[in-house]
């Protein structure tokens, strides 16, 4: 999602990350795990280490191709599975999910980026059978930092619980996790502020690359560059990555408040939502979304949608519909950086 750093992680680091994610989650009797995200990333390589240790069994996926995924699973009767949001998203609405025998899996865990919460009501709809956990963390941790439990994805009961839907979970035993201010103070409950940790699994630095492993692990803490709130039981929510906050006529709009509004419309297949340059409002808040077949919308009646839902200053002022798919990493994220760029060429700086 952006120029690409080398992250040294030390055999510790990966050890110590292995026993935390033990520690966090029950070992699986008889596990099969399915490798469906790509090996050099940290959402599948872990596994590697904490699945064998386990005594459980690998399946693998050559790349990711929907289809294959659903015969694997089937075939090698997976228990457990490691996805990210979009890939999800893809898999719910496949024409075949149903007309396979799927029941021998037990645990998705997701993560990368975060779930939008009607797509993680609609997945666990489609796998009743299944106990979902959200797992939060980066390269630079190696990768876990918190984890959103089984017990945590409660649908219905008391606001203050199905709330946590949206949280990322509370910090995993073994790491230290805040979310501090601009001077480093732990922010008051409701106040924004970027996730920092400590532990260690904390990476050893960025590969020749020493000013910006002073940056990032300034104080003794690897600061993430996610921005978050903290409820009163401690479980933290995400609300952006510090690049992907727009600044629309002075105020600050968190790009995952309104992706989560749009994926709520039915028509909705996936939506990014970017900050575009705008000589009135410096920042204008745009989406772009894709469609599920068979739907038709109109720009307006999405922006309609929205300002029915979210404070002015937050609905989009302009919607693109696009055809096919919006693009991705290789590890499946929605690039927005890629989105931004043809509206920001010729400027010097990429905020305005």
């Amino acid at each position: 999602t952006g120029m690409p750093k080398g992250v040294m992680l030390s055999h510790r680091n990966i050890w110590m990350n292995a026993l935390h994610t033990i520690a966090a989650r029950p070992a699986e009797p008889k596990q099969v795990f399915l490798h469906a995200a790509p090996m050099f990333h940290l959402a599948t390589f872990p596994a590697v280490i904490n699945v064998t240790m386990n005594g459980g069994a690998h399946a693998m996926l050559q790349k990711f191709d929907l289809k294959e995924l659903i015969e694997i699973i089937e075939r090698d009767k997976v228990t457990s599975i490691v996805l990210v949001p979009t890939m999800i998203n893809f898999l719910i609405h496949h024409p075949d999910l149903n007309n396979h025998d799927l029941s021998s899996l037990r645990r998705i865990t997701y993560g990368a980026s975060p779930m939008p919460v009607e797509l993680l009501k609609k997945s666990m709809a489609a796998f009743p059978g299944c106990e979902f956990i959200q797992g939060y963390g980066q390269t630079e941790s190696s990768p876990l930092l918190t984890t959103l439990m089984p017990e945590d994805h409660v649908t219905e009961g008391p606001a203050s619980v199905v709330r946590r839907l949206a949280s990322c979970g509370r910090p995993i035993l073994g790491v230290e996790v805040e979310v501090v201010n601009e001077a480093g103070i732990p922010v008051k409950i409701g106040e924004v502020g970027e996730v920092v940790a400590r532990g260690p699994n904390v990476m050893m630095g960025y590969w020749k690359r020493p000013e910006e492993t002073r940056e990032t692990l300034r104080g003794g803490w690897l600061h993430t560059g996610d921005l978050a709130i903290v409820d009163e039981a401690g479980y933290i929510y995400l609300v952006d990555r510090k690049k992907d906050m727009i600044i629309s006529g002075g105020e600050n709009v968190f790009s995952t408040e309104v992706e989560n509004v749009i994926y709520t419309h039915p028509a909705i297949r996936e939506a990014a939502v970017i900050g575009i340059p705008d000589e009135k409002w410096g920042e204008a808040v745009s989406a772009i979304v894709t469609l599920k077949p068979g739907s038709t919308l109109s720009d307006k009646e999405l922006i309609d949608y929205c300002a029915g839902k979210l404070a002015d200053y937050k609905v989009p002022k302009y919607v693109e519909i696009r055809d096919g798919e919006l693009p991705k990493s290789g590890t499946g994220k929605i690039l927005k950086k890629e989105l931004r760029e043809p509206y920001w060429q010729g400027k010097s700086r990429h905020i305005n």
